[in-house]
């Protein structure tokens, strides 16, 4: 026989959160925790209710509960982790604005003191890769030069590149 469900000192936080769920991951969590213990619905059950499977269902169940006894934080989008930054974004900041304080003013953004200013930082070395990475992080991109002069005739260009085969095959 299967073992009776637990938690129901969290059953009115899975109602609560029923009602207020505002997205489908939610509302799976809350019900996978409602269904039973208001229901008695078994594992297998609860998993078909709420469209997942079992093993996923006992998962999410187990998360909900921990995080309902705030035994543990929800889970958060893999972007906002950071697992393998070296440095936080404040510091990335800094740096940043120490090295290439004259970069805003119209003066060439150059990389390579970036990187040694950071491997010093961090006392090791880092990959070349990395500071693009920060760099990128930071808003900071290669501006490439235009593709035509800035004081060019654009109707004399215009005109060449419509007639100049023509004249080229004239004569």
């Amino acid at each position: 026989m299967a073992r009776l469900a637990s938690g129901h000192e969290h059953l009115e936080k899975a109602r609560r959160a029923v009602c207020e769920a505002k997205t489908v991951d939610e509302l799976r969590a809350a019900q996978s925790l409602l269904l039973p213990l208001e229901f008695g619905l078994s594992l297998d059950q609860t998993a078909v209710a709420i469209g997942r499977s079992k093993g996923h269902t006992c998962v999410i169940r187990n998360r909900y509960y921990k995080i309902a006894s705030d035994i543990a934080q929800p889970p958060r989008a893999k972007t906002s982790l950071r697992n393998r930054a070296y440095l936080t974004k404040e510091e990335e900041a800094t740096l940043i604005e120490a090295v290439f304080a004259g970069a805003d003013k119209g003066s060439v953004l150059v990389v390579p003191p970036l990187h040694q200013a950071v491997c010093k930082k961090l006392g090791r070395p880092i990959s070349l890769s990395s500071v693009y990475r920060l760099l990128h992080r930071h808003n900071w991109r290669k501006v490439a030069p235009d593709t035509e002069h800035p004081k060019g005739d654009v109707q004399v260009r215009d005109d060449w590149k419509k007639t100049s085969r023509l004249r080229w095959l004239r004569q």
